[in-house]
């Protein structure tokens, strides 16, 4: 199964150290049920790409807590077996929550298939967005306008050897 864990620069460095992201448990996104019936698509990229933007707008929640972070959303893309990521039943119906799943324990790093990044381009949009943040989840339209204009911006794919570019891009 393949899972997209949102990060913020500095904790995919954390990862990168450790050589894994954990300890667990930890919320990452997937292609799960609710979130195919959500999307009425059977298209598995497009799934996924839901499933990676939702990934994306909780590393934007992340970046809302880290200020000192470099203002790009980060997740990390990786295969886990089977079983290792699990939907909430109870959270099933929950717009907020489709396409999320647990992971229990730590995650290998050596089980990341890539890393999605916000460009330099984006920063100055993320950090509006991240800023809005609060105001969008109470009700503020103009908020909410500044927050959907992160995604806008794609994320671009990086190959897993290129980590330490990445995390040394952030100062």
């Amino acid at each position: 199964m393949r899972v997209y864990v949102p990060l913020t620069l500095p904790r995919l460095a954390q990862a990168h150290e450790a050589g894994e992201l954990g300890p667990g448990p930890m919320t990452a996104y997937a292609v799960t049920p609710a979130l195919r019936e959500w999307y009425v698509s059977d298209d598995i990229e497009e799934l996924e790409y839901a499933a990676l933007n939702r990934a994306a707008l909780a590393s934007l929640r992340l970046l809302a807590g880290e200020p000192g972070a470099a203002r790009r959303r980060v997740v990390l893309a990786a295969d886990v077996p089977d079983g290792t990521a699990v939907a909430d039943p109870d959270r099933g119906l929950d717009q907020g929550a489709l396409g999320e799943v647990r992971i229990a324990g730590a995650l290998p790093l050596a089980k990341a298939a890539a890393v999605h990044v916000d460009s330099g381009d984006a920063e100055a949009d993320v950090t509006a967005a991240a800023d809005a943040l609060g105001a969008a989840d109470h009700g503020d339209d103009d908020a909410r306008f500044v927050v959907d204009g992160a995604e806008d911006h794609e994320l671009l794919w990086y190959a897993t050897q290129e980590i330490p570019n990445l995390i040394g891009a952030q100062d």
